[in-house]
């Protein structure tokens, strides 16, 4: 067998160590460093100076720059930087590349089990193997996000539908009433003569999924920025996929109940449940195309955001412009605050619970203050301190004569958007979302509640809306030449694409809430649950019939569990 080209990135680290370097000691000032290293000069290139203590142990560094304009009679231990980032000697050189890549540092230190200092890596033999591992890093960095999302968005869809499964059972048992009374317990705050004081249903529907709405403002900024929706002409297909999956199913279900009561739910089959949609796509395993579970995404992030619009145009109450205008200037403190370098989560936290409580009051449905601050949320690592900090932080060191150094800031690797995401994407999914259909989806399943208008309404436009217009618009772009199918994608799967695009549930729900209520609300639940259950049979049944079984990664992607 030809030894692999990178194999030596398994080799101890410790190999390209040199052991040039002049420790500093905590103890000395400047000026004794200074002539201790004109005494035994440093390695051609030494960017850093290692503080350690009388036992060689490593205490901090000390950038090269930093020492030599700082006053000569300035501690050693006023300038260094602690806890500096450290290799261990068991370490190898693919470990140290790692945290070159990582830390964007020049060079390394290597250090013992006791922390005592061995040798210096500088980064110079190194920018070969940093450049092949760099190019598969920023791969890596675009890649994790969205396979993150992939595993949490699959196993959370099996949460749901546990709970759902749950909220069927109470809602037809002998303790149906108990469970909808509990649901209906109101809770609350009073301020004087203020209070805010609502159901547990609607602390649900009102407070706990604006932070899934947060999420999914995250998610569709992540898509602007860098993923499907980032390029025009890839984005085409699927934004027009989903536009034709909002119309046709709010046309069909607008027909069935025309001049009937409950036609105001028209956008409740407009949605598509992207959790269902991920798990069954899980489920279907390495025989759906790559082309094909981007295009179901993307539809589907876009797909949210017509369901915003239509929350926020539709499904709104009565404006109080002026509640409105006070919450739409808490949105503009949010960049403002980021520009001055104000980074504090409590405070960010408290602005945007203002301007929730501002949507609420406005008559704007609250979930709507949550994706406009998901938008709003940076996509990159913040670069300084900002205007006011850098102000305070030179005022401060002119008074003190800058006499002592200031360890510089650690630059963050991650976006407040990415870290955001992946703190609130695991309570969203396996609690905020499980909550919610435990306190919406239980309704009593009877035979003539099937046949209701508004349930064949919704369940006709999942299942034949959706499929239809997807596939029609999809069509259409395709034929003008705006746009081209995938790899490995043809019309029938598109159809049963189209046909899991009918998965409406969470947000068809959502929706119901807000624009239907009392019997005409069940049974457009009923229709929800049937249309979204016959919709995945109907798509999963179609993309195994019409999609070839193949090998894990054949279509260009690793296989996923």
């Amino acid at each position: 067998m030809p030894p692999q080209p990178m194999a030596h990135l398994k080799e101890p680290a410790t190999g390209r160590m040199h052991r040039q370097f002049v420790p500093l000691l905590a103890d000395e000032t400047v000026a004794q460093s200074l002539d201790r290293l004109r005494r035994h000069p440093p390695s051609d290139g030494a960017v850093y100076f290692y503080v350690t203590d009388e036992d060689g142990r490593l205490l901090g560094v000390v950038p090269a720059r930093r020492l030599l304009l700082s006053p000569p009679e300035a501690a050693v231990a006023g300038l260094m930087v602690p806890d500096a980032v450290t290799l261990p000697a068991s370490a190898t050189v693919l470990d140290a590349c790692r945290l070159f890549i990582q830390y964007r540092l020049l060079a390394l230190p290597v250090v013992d089990e006791g922390g005592r200092l061995l040798g210096v890596l500088d980064v110079e033999p190194y920018k070969e193997d940093l450049r092949r591992l760099e190019r598969a890093t920023v791969v890596g960095r675009l890649v994790q996000p969205v396979a993150r999302f992939m595993q949490v968005e699959s196993s959370g869809g099996l949460v749901l539908l546990a709970a759902t499964a749950a909220a069927l059972l109470l809602a037809n048992s002998p303790y149906s009433e108990s469970f909808h009374a509990f649901w209906e317990t109101h809770a609350g705050l009073t301020f004087g003569d203020s209070s805010l004081v609502e159901s547990l249903r609607d602390w649900i529907g009102d407070g706990l999924m604006t932070l899934f709405f947060f999420v999914v403002g995250l998610e569709i900024k992540r898509e602007i920025v860098s993923g499907e929706l980032a390029d025009p002409r890839k984005a085409l297909l699927p934004v027009l996929a989903a536009v034709g999956g909002m119309v046709v199913p709010a046309a069909v279900y607008a027909l069935c109940l025309w001049g009937r009561p409950g036609w105001r739910g028209w956008g409740v089959p407009m949605a598509t449940d992207i959790a269902f949609v991920v798990g069954f796509l899980t489920l279907l395993g390495p025989r759906v195309p790559s082309g094909l579970k981007v295009l179901l995404l993307t539809l589907a992030i876009a797909d949210d955001i017509g369901a915003v619009l239509v929350i926020a145009v539709a499904y709104s109450g009565q404006l109080d412009l002026g509640t409105l205008a006070l919450a739409g200037a808490g949105l503009g403190l949010v960049p403002l605050l980021r520009w001055l370098g104000v980074r504090s989560a409590t405070v960010h936290a408290a602005l945007g619970a203002a301007i929730w409580l501002g949507f609420l009051k406005s008559g704007v449905h609250p979930t709507v203050a949550g994706v406009l601050l998901g938008l709003l949320t940076p996509t990159r690592p913040p670069t300084g301190r900002g205007l006011v900090l850098d102000v305070i932080h030179d005022l401060n060191g002119r008074l003190r004569g800058i006499r002592r150094g200031t360890p510089e800031e650690t630059p963050e690797l991650a976006s407040p958007a990415e870290r955001l995401e992946h703190a609130l994407h695991p309570w969203v999914a396996f609690a905020i979302m499980p909550l919610f259909a435990l306190a919406n989806a239980g309704v009593r399943v009877e035979a003539q509640a099937l046949a209701t208008p508004i349930a064949l309404a919704v369940a006709a436009g999942l299942v034949l809306g959706k499929p239809i217009g997807i596939v029609l618009f999809s069509a259409l772009s395709v034929r003008m030449g705006w746009a081209r199918l995938p790899d490995g994608v043809d019309w029938r799967a598109m159809i049963g694409a189209g046909c899991l695009g009918g998965i409406g549930f969470t947000m068809s729900l959502f929706i119901a809430g807000l624009a239907l209520d009392g019997p005409l609300l069940d049974e457009a639940k009923i229709g929800v649950l049937v249309g979204s259950a016959a919709s995945a049979i109907l798509g999963c049944l179609l993309l195994i019939a019409f999609l070839p079984s193949r090998a894990p990664g054949r279509d260009g992607m690793p296989p996923r569990a």
